[in-house]
Parts: structure tokens; sequence; C-alpha cells
């Protein structure tokens, strides 16, 4: 028997669950229980585990994709297993091990949306660093004017200024890159804030992708899509807001704001 909990971040889901060994390959069983026909439905599954308390972390977690595929790190994910672990550690701050490395999970308090819930959550999401394009770019056919950026926040994105995000056909983008989150962004309705769609690696099109905030977030801001002086950028996505902070206190490195919401606890 296993025990898990739904969650969800922006109407990007996953299944939590503690009652399985990290060190397993679970790729079958994420497939399985997040296929939105036959199983459960998810984007992915994320498996945790209590460590020592001498160890670094409190938690560790580890997220299959809902293809089965290893995602090395999570924006939405991870304040869905925070919430999930507030059953087994204490908050309100939860140091968790992840792919990416150390990320602080800070629970900031009920949501107003849905306080019985819901709860706002503020991650250190780590370094934003270049990486090279991913195989096979060139068949996007970009305008090579257009403005683009390829970013690692542990797990790797590939972000595309477009004039508006709702006129492209991003599944069929995405399927010829499958390798990388691929986000397209266009300046929002106001100064500080940007509108985002995004087709995860291993999930296809999501409603949100903390991730992919931050990368889309840093790029806008370097483009000039938000004000040079805006420190706390808002990410619209199809799932709602999330708030990327780039003044933080280690230089290069961001944090995300954003809720993170209790569906169900399932047994299988």
């Amino acid at each position: 028997m296993i025990t898990l909990t739904k969650h969800h971040g922006l109407g990007n889901d996953f299944l939590v669950t503690f009652d399985l060994d990290l060190d397993v390959d679970h790729a079958e069983l994420a497939r399985t229980l997040c296929d939105r026909r036959r199983g459960i439905g998810a984007d992915g599954l994320l498996l945790g585990r209590v460590l020592d308390e001498d160890s670094t972390a409190d938690v560790q977690m580890r997220l299959f994709n809902a293809d089965g595929s290893v995602a090395e790190m999570s924006g939405n994910g991870i304040r869905c297993f925070a919430q999930a672990a507030l059953q087994h550690v204490s908050g309100p701050a939860i140091r968790v091990a992840t792919d990416a490395g150390m990320r602080l999970v800070e629970i900031l308090g009920p949501s107003v949306e849905d306080p019985a819930n819901s709860l706002e959550a503020c991650v250190s999401m780590g370094q934003v660093a270049p990486i090279q394009e991913p195989a096979g770019w060139s068949t996007l056919g970009c305008d090579p004017l257009r403005p683009v950026a390829h970013l690692s926040l542990g797990n790797p994105h590939s972000v595309v200024a477009v004039d508006d995000v709702a006129d492209i056909d991003l599944a069929a983008l995405g399927a010829q890159v499958p390798q990388v989150n691929l986000e397209v962004v266009a300046a929002g309705s106001e100064p500080d804030s940007i509108r985002m769609r995004v087709h995860e690696r291993g999930a296809g099109i999501t409603q949100a992708c903390g991730t992919g905030a931050c990368a889309s977030a840093v790029a806008a801001a370097r483009w000039g899509l938000v004000a040079p002086s805006t420190g706390e950028i808002m990410v619209i996505m199809d799932g709602g807001r999330a708030k990327v902070r780039l003044d933080t206190p280690v230089v290069g490195e961001v944090s995300l704001v954003g809720p993170t919401t209790f569906v169900a606890t399932v047994t299988v």
C-alpha cells in the first residue's frame, strides 16, 4: 500500500509520497500513476525521504515526470513537496535536497484565496546560468533577430520573446526540442509583469512552470520587457501568477513566490 497526496501549484499538479525508496527506478510507476485517463493523473511524481538530524537538509526530493523521465528540479513541484513534507518535518523553513542541489522553502502562511488548503511559499531557486542551445534548435526556424536565452536553474530552459504567446503553436515547437523546457514570453499588461506559456520536458504543455518562470523573468529583465529597476517580476501563466524576486542577497540567484494547494490523499 502506498499513500500519496496530490497537490498543485497554479495548476501544475504533482503526486507526493514518502513511502518509496528514492534509490529505485520508479519510472513505470510514475507513468502509471500520472496517466490522466488510466491513473490518478498528474504532471509528475515526487518521492520524499526524511533525513537524519545531522544532515545538511531536512528532506530529500526526487522528481519523475509524467513520462517517467527524471527532472532535476521543479519550482512548483518543490512547493507542493514542501506542503506534503509538513506532515513529516516542522516548518516554517524546510531545507530540501534535490538533484539540482539544496533549496530552501519558506512557508509564508495560508493563501488568501483558499486558506484551508493552500499555502504561500518562497523558494530559493539558486543560480541562473547560461547553457548551450539544445540540439536541433535550428529546426524551430526562429528569426535570428528574435531574443532567445538558453538558461539553467538546475534543469534546462530555452526562452523566446514573442509578440503574443497565444499565437504560438507551442505543442509543435516543444516537440522539436523535447530535451528542454521551452518558454514563450511577451510583455505583460503591467510594467513589472510578463506573460509566459511553457512546454515542459517530459510533461508537455502545463499550466505553469516555476523554474520556467524564473528563467523567463531573468531573460525578460535582460531584454527590457520590464523596467531595469524591477526587483520583483510578476509572471502570468495559464494557471495563474507567481512572483520572481531578482534582488536576492546572492547576485545571480533568484527566488520564487507562489501558492501550493492540497487536493486529496490517495491510497493505492
